[in-house]
């Protein structure tokens, strides 16, 4: 973790930015290796080019923080105090009086915030430091590497769950409950999103919301499921015929899958990031769908589940050996039903891996 506050340092003494003030969770985690969700408490790290850091978080967590390995300075608050005023006086003990240009997270800071940071720094330049961080985040080392292995093998085995539940007249519902409670019982304490379990016409809904719609024969099932584990998501979608299929069903799912592998095929180094959008929606429209794939073909994953960089078919970014996200095509008819198959991809130095395993091939579950 040091090495990255330190490469973050020497970004900051680069661009001349006198310090950066941290304020996502998932940032201050990927720079300290603490993580913590401080709920509406202020939760911040603060980055200097030529001086320690420093991290100012509700005084209740201040502990574990020191026992994650932290060696740099704790302002720890209680509940009536003002963590600004706090960081004041650490700063002026620096003898830090002024700060010239600042750095933040523009999409992040509320704007309350960064009026106690304007009026700490005493009105200095702000400079937006969100796109560094991300161009450090979305390459992976073989430690995140692993863990995100890891919990794309839990969203495997939520998929596997969700099956084993699936019987005539089960409601969404309760097929969740049951993903989830199997998930708890393998230590998932959280999931990256909302777990989302439809069948029948509500597949046909891309962001649709489990409800008590019963399963029948003939139902498309879709789950879209993934884990937080050690910090870091996965995120994995599967879709499965319930007892029968028609040919119209069978085609839609065999374009999915195929739009899925044209995507895949085109995850290397090199790889201009829109195009694997643009393979997967060739081969959609090509069969008559084109109308019905209203997404993107994916996100950036890691310590979010949704993260940098965006997938679209307007990316002109290329694909960097270490790189993970989501390849994730579909088609969606509101009257029928829907058909999504979601892969999380690594970028090796030759080519991909799927972190996700369960098998694509349709299946009709019996």
């Amino acid at each position: 973790m040091f090495n990255r506050l330190e490469r973050f340092s020497t970004y900051l003494k680069h661009h001349s930015i006198d310090a950066a003030f941290i304020n996502s969770p998932e940032n201050v985690f990927y720079l300290t290796g603490f993580l913590t969700d401080p709920h509406e408490r202020l939760l911040g790290l603060m980055v200097f080019p030529d001086s320690d850091p420093l991290v100012v978080l509700p005084g209740m967590e201040a502990g574990q923080l020191k026992d994650s390995g932290w060696e740099f300075e704790v302002i720890g608050y209680a509940d009536h105090e003002d963590p600004w005023d706090l960081m004041k006086a650490s700063l002026r003990s620096r003898g830090i009086s002024t700060v010239g240009r600042a750095g933040i997270e523009k999409q992040i800071l509320t704007y309350g915030r960064s009026e106690s940071l304007l009026h700490l720094f005493k009105q200095p330049e702000v400079i937006d430091v969100e796109g560094e961080l991300n161009e450090m985040r979305v390459i992976k080392d073989e430690r995140e590497i692993s863990i995100m292995r890891e919990a794309a093998e839990l969203a495997d085995s939520g998929v596997e769950a969700g099956m084993h539940a699936l019987k005539e007249g089960v409601t969404e519902m309760e097929v969740l409950a049951d993903i989830e409670f199997q998930l708890k019982k393998k230590g998932v304490a959280q999931m990256s999103f909302s777990t989302m379990v439809l069948f029948g016409e509500k597949s046909g809904q891309p962001h649709g919301n489990p409800g008590e719609r019963k399963l029948k024969r003939g139902d498309f099932v879709l789950f879209d499921l993934g884990v937080v584990w050690k910090g870091y998501t996965s995120d994995i979608t599967r879709t499965f015929a319930f007892q029968s299929i028609s040919d119209d069903q069978r085609k839609m799912y065999e374009t999915v899958r195929e739009a899925l592998q044209a995507s895949l095929t085109l995850s290397k180094p090199g790889t201009r990031i829109g195009d694997l959008d643009q393979a997967a929606r060739d081969v959609i429209e090509e069969a008559g769908y084109g109308d019905l794939f209203p997404h993107r073909i994916g996100h950036g994953l890691g310590i979010n589940v949704h993260e940098f960089p965006s997938m679209s078919h307007l990316n002109d970014g290329v694909l960097k050996e270490g790189m993970t996200y989501t390849i994730e095509p579909g088609i969606y008819d509101p009257q029928v039903g829907g058909v999504r198959l979601e892969e999380d991809v690594l970028v090796t130095k030759t080519g991909y891996e799927t972190l996700t395993q369960t098998p694509t091939e349709l299946k009709i579950i019996e």
